[in-house]
């Protein structure tokens, strides 16, 4: 019998790492986000029964406060179009967003945040900022600053 080769980096890369961190994150600001006292209560709810995923945090961290066309919003997240069409749908059903005709082209869609989405967008600050504080008291500012530095700079290489 040949021996299997040894395959333990697989589990301890990189990749495997910043996705497994990605994961926690994004977890734990949904959580935050869920018992957010600032967010409307249905919102809240959705998020607590974690009808809400990181998916659907592509939308806030980057539709523009002006709005934006769903190819703008796809490219901007990694995503389909498609997919982002069924995001937005689901945002759109929870109040979060709006689609609004596009001042610049009169066939055109523009998804905006809507008031309740905006409380939503302010209580996902605080999160990220409570989440990003958990995260130096974990490991020690010096090192929160020297990974926020080096995923900076890698990913606008």
């Amino acid at each position: 019998m040949v021996p299997l080769p040894d395959d333990r980096w697989r589990g301890g890369h990189l990749g495997r790492l910043l996705g497994e961190a990605l994961r926690r994150f994004d977890a734990r600001v949904l959580h935050l986000m869920a018992h957010d006292a600032e967010v409307p209560l249905a919102l809240s709810n959705l998020a607590a029964r974690q009808q809400v995923g990181a998916a659907h945090v592509h939308i806030t961290r980057h539709l523009s406060l002006r709005g934006s066309r769903l190819t703008e919003l796809a490219q901007a997240a990694g995503m389909s179009k498609q997919a982002m069409g069924d995001l937005v749908a689901q945002c759109e059903a929870w109040g979060l967003v709006r689609r609004e005709s596009d001042p610049r082209d009169a066939r055109a869609r523009r998804i905006v945040f809507t008031p309740d989405g905006l409380l939503w967008l302010d209580a996902f600050r605080r999160a990220v900022a409570q989440a990003e504080a958990e995260f130096a008291a974990q490991v020690g500012q010096e090192v929160a600053t020297v990974v926020a530095i080096g995923l900076e700079a890698y990913a606008q290489a």
